[in-house]
């Protein structure tokens, strides 16, 4: 980590806000969720603010029907539009910021992927992102004709050789294939172009890709897995891990731990970067901040709030537990791993009635949360950055438009004026401007697998 660069940022794009009950604030929008408008505005203040990425989170499955579904708007936190979709429309309105969004692996195919992340790199100029997720919901599953989930090992086993294929698709073609000699009448040099025909445990896909090699080589690849077979495929694949991290040490051991893991895939510790979510409520003072995040507290209704838990522990729902009493141990279950883990550290191991379980969850689903003022925060982000803990950040914002708005005004002065974070782009594309290789095509040469990533 090089302390001397500008911190990346990125900036999760939610229409309300991740806080469970922030559609419910004063200032919520409530109708913007598939208004492109209102995502163009907070795309175009973004770029202005130079953060390095947008970043959509997504999932296949709405939950209906379940007690209290109806005091949820309506999708919470994920927005309704497809993402690769409001991500081709955002690039022609933006210049800079990097575009990512969330595909699953497991409800999806490689070389669809490879084509549509392909495209959107060409049509932004070399700004794409592709978050690497296997997903965790039987909900999902359901609308993909199966009956439950497959499980967490079967889920990254098929991810591993997924991406691979992506990343080979991706290099179907060479940089200098299309010849377009109008005289000779030659079109294409043949041997610059590359079909796959692989044949593996999951998949089958001959290629070539029929989109040519996106400007950046290979989009930049995320991933949030943070179990340990989660890091292995990260080190292994991606170029961004976000991760959820609360305590600063537990997120030092997170991050020592990954980068560890980069040398056996023939990596350096610069070729990754890890992003911790951070929820950030910031005032004028740690009084305005408080107040602010307690108004938002106050407006979780029980029923959310039990809902809230039995989405992220992949229960069907916990409508019967009583609210003030600590939630039952579980261990049989098929959702994130690592998400479950920090479940049960924040308090799910009998410390913490559901009531204060569910009330830590609600902001962030279990991120870093600072409130309090701009100073507090900035100073929090640059003592874990230099501190070995992080490389960077993703704001997730509790309420839209406000806690943006408050980042930007309030903590971002401070950042640049200790000089970690942008006062301007550089660069072409995210790569560049992320400090991260060009990958060269796996098919013209021998290559380090740090080069490949």
């Amino acid at each position: 980590m090089d302390v001397r660069k500008p911190m990346p940022l990125a900036l999760l794009l939610t229409p309300t806000g991740t806080h469970t009950a922030a559609w419910r604030h004063p200032d919520a929008p409530l109708h913007d969720a598939a208004n492109f408008e209102y995502f163009r505005k907070i795309a175009e203040s973004a770029e202005r603010s130079y953060y390095d990425l947008l970043f959509i989170a997504d999932s296949l499955f709405m939950s209906h029907g379940e007690r209290g579904g109806e005091r949820r708007y309506p999708r919470h936190p994920h927005l309704e539009l497809e993402p690769l979709s409001l991500l081709s429309a955002l690039s022609v309105v933006t210049k800079n910021i990097g575009l990512a969004a969330t595909v699953s692996t497991t409800y999806s195919f490689p070389y669809t992927l490879a084509r549509a992340f392909a495209s959107l790199d060409h049509l932004s100029g070399g700004r794409a992102g592709w978050n690497l997720v296997t997903s965790q919901s039987d909900l999902e599953a359901q609308n993909y004709g199966l009956d439950a989930h497959l499980l967490h090992s079967d889920r990254y086993a098929r991810a591993a050789e997924y991406v691979d294929v992506v990343r080979r698709l991706w290099d179907s073609w060479e940089e200098d294939a299309l010849v377009g000699d109008k005289d000779s009448g030659i079109a294409i040099d043949p041997s610059k172009l590359h079909a796959l025909n692989h044949k593996g445990e999951y998949y089958s896909v001959k290629g070539p890709l029929n989109v040519s090699r996106p400007p950046q080589g290979r989009p930049v690849i995320i991933q949030a897995g943070s179990s340990n077979t989660g890091q292995d495929l990260a080190a292994a694949t991606a170029d961004i891990v976000f991760t959820a991290q609360t305590d600063k040490q537990a997120a030092q051991l997170f991050y020592r731990s990954i980068k560890d893991r980069l040398a056996a895939n023939g990596r350096t510790p610069e070729s990754l970067i890890v992003m911790p979510g951070v929820y950030a409520v910031v005032g004028e003072t740690d009084a305005e901040a408080q107040e602010k995040f307690a108004q938002l507290q106050d407006l979780i209704h029980p029923e959310v709030g039990r809902e809230l838990l039995a989405k992220l522990l992949g229960k069907e729902e916990l409508s019967n537990i009583d609210v003030d009493k600590p939630l039952p141990m579980f261990t049989d279950v098929n959702t994130s791993k690592s998400r479950l883990e920090m479940i049960q550290a924040m308090g799910a191991d009998g410390t913490l009635t559901v009531r204060e379980l569910y009330q830590r969850l609600a902001p962030a689903r279990g991120h870093l949360t600072l409130v309090g003022s701009a100073q507090h925060v900035a100073d929090t982000l640059i003592e874990w950055r230099n501190d070995g803990a992080a490389d960077g950040f993703m704001l997730i914002p509790g309420v839209m438009p406000q806690s943006v708005n408050d980042f930007d005004r309030l903590v971002l002065p401070i950042l640049r004026d200790h000089g970690v974070a942008r006062r301007a782009y550089d660069g072409t594309t995210l790569r560049e401007r992320l400090g991260l290789p060009r990958p060269t095509n796996s098919f013209t040469s021998e290559q380090s697998p740090s080069a490949m990533v």
